[in-house]
């Protein structure tokens, strides 16, 4: 479906008519409805599963198998996952990705209450997870832009951006700790089962495609279609140059803020469990703080500069967590990289909406997750050594500042700021840009 973007093009970017604006289409209601019970699930879930895992295996290295088990294969089938979301009618990928991981997660409740549950159970379910994980999010990414006119599409966003700390950090952990202490693992296993069937049944309560989005030919075959999507992302600077940093970045900094933010709350500061939640805890409001505001005042007019300078803050916030040597100067550090790094995150799931064309979007969201995060598994490998060798405050400061320098070269990549450059030299008037107007293929 084609809109007009008519109102993108004053400064701001968006109209001001709030967060929830969004929530006035029909299918878009029901599409975030399931994807809010999804991520409370998810919040529940993944407090269950540690909890489980921990009572079978006693250590981290069976958390560390399921955690291996869960990610590779999302990492390896999300191209194709992309590509399945430009041939086929996106919302049945939505719905097989929420029925196959529900299955996955029936099987793993069954096998916990009925007492059979053991390590390469979990691994092997928790690699049907990722696979379906893998093909939900180009999906979904890809799908919001369908639904909506253009000026909504930043409020979706930070709505989206709202929930997730909402409901992964806050909401979901607190209702899993209680079903748990109740029920025990299985009872949670089953309340994320019945999450994702809640979405799966939402999005079949949307209406029908209308038959004006165009899937793409394509080749014929996978490998066509995917070197489609990359010759799109290989001539636009401002995508592949951010997929990169964004890898280099995630690569220096991503392993050693989840292994060792615990570690200097408990060692180095001898705080609590309560006082590692609190500095969670400040990051997830911060970050909702950022999204309503956001969605209530709207994008910067020049948004890739804005996205770039607010990242490269956010990751130099992380060496504020190794330079910390108190539990509220890890609350401010905490409530700056995640605020900064939601703010960001908005503005770039906004920018890709409006200038990728729609029978692509899911295969340049999948190549986006994928070079982000492909270099995960080796940040947390590397973390380990270097913090042994160095510190581990040492290693956030490195991190924080090499990170913060990688992400701020980027702005001065050829072709960068082209969209930023665009908006300069529009009349200060409305002007209708299609969302078909990006740029033709490069050859």
């Amino acid at each position: 479906m084609q809109h007009s973007y008519e109102s993108l093009d004053h400064t701001g970017g968006v109209s001001r008519a709030g967060i929830l604006a969004p929530l006035a289409d029909r299918d878009f209601r029901l599409l975030w409805a399931g994807a809010c019970a999804s991520l409370l699930g998810d919040g529940a879930f993944l407090v269950a599963l540690a909890w489980q895992v921990y009572a079978m295996s006693g250590s981290v290295t069976g958390m560390s198998l399921v955690g291996i088990a869960m990610t590779v294969p999302t990492i390896c089938f999300l191209l194709i996952g992309g590509v399945a979301s430009d041939r086929f009618e996106r919302r049945w990928i939505l719905v097989g990705a929420d029925l196959l991981r529900a299955c996955a997660l029936a099987l793993l409740a069954g096998l916990t209450i009925g007492g059979q549950l053991e390590l390469w159970h979990v691994v092997a379910l928790a690699a049907v997870y990722g696979t379906g994980s893998a093909f939900h999010a180009p999906a979904f990414d890809a799908l919001v832009p369908e639904l909506l006119a253009g000026e909504r599409l930043a409020q979706a966003n930070a709505l989206d951006q709202l929930m997730r700390p909402l409901a992964l950090r806050l909401g979901g952990p607190a209702l899993g700790g209680v079903v748990v202490g109740v029920g025990g693992a299985g009872a949670v296993f089953l309340l994320d089962c019945a999450s994702f069937m809640a979405a799966a049944g939402t999005v079949l309560l949307m209406r029908p495609a209308d038959g004006t989005r165009v899937i793409e030919a394509g080749s014929g075959s996978l490998l066509g279609d995917l070197r489609t999507g990359w010759r799109f992302v290989r001539g636009h600077a401002w995508l592949w140059a951010t997929f990169a940093s964004a890898a280099v970045a995630y690569l220096l900094f991503m392993g050693p803020v989840e292994v060792l933010l615990p570690y200097i709350v408990k060692e180095g500061l001898g705080g609590s469990a309560f006082d590692l939640g609190l500095v969670f805890a400040a990051g997830g409001l911060a970050s909702m703080l950022c999204a309503v505001l956001l969605g209530r005042f709207g994008l910067p007019r020049r948004g890739i500069t804005f996205m770039l300078i607010a990242w490269t803050l956010a990751t130099l916030a992380v060496a504020g967590y190794g330079a910390a040597n108190a539990i509220w100067q890890l609350m401010v550090a905490s409530a700056v990289f995640n605020g900064l790094e939601t703010a960001g995150t908005i503005i770039w799931a906004t920018t890709k909406q409006q200038h990728v064309p729609s029978a692509l979007l899911g295969r340049v969201s999948s190549l986006d997750w994928l070079i982000s995060v492909g270099l995960l598994p080796l940040s947390f490998a590397l973390t380990g050594p270097v913090s042994a060798a160095v510190g581990a405050q040492a290693t956030l400061v490195g991190a924080g500042v090499l990170g913060a320098i990688v992400t701020l070269g980027a702005l001065w990549v050829p072709g960068m700021r082209v969209l930023d450059q665009r908006r300069d030299d529009e009349p200060a008037g409305p002007a209708r840009t299609p969302a078909t107007a990006a740029p033709a293929f490069p050859r």
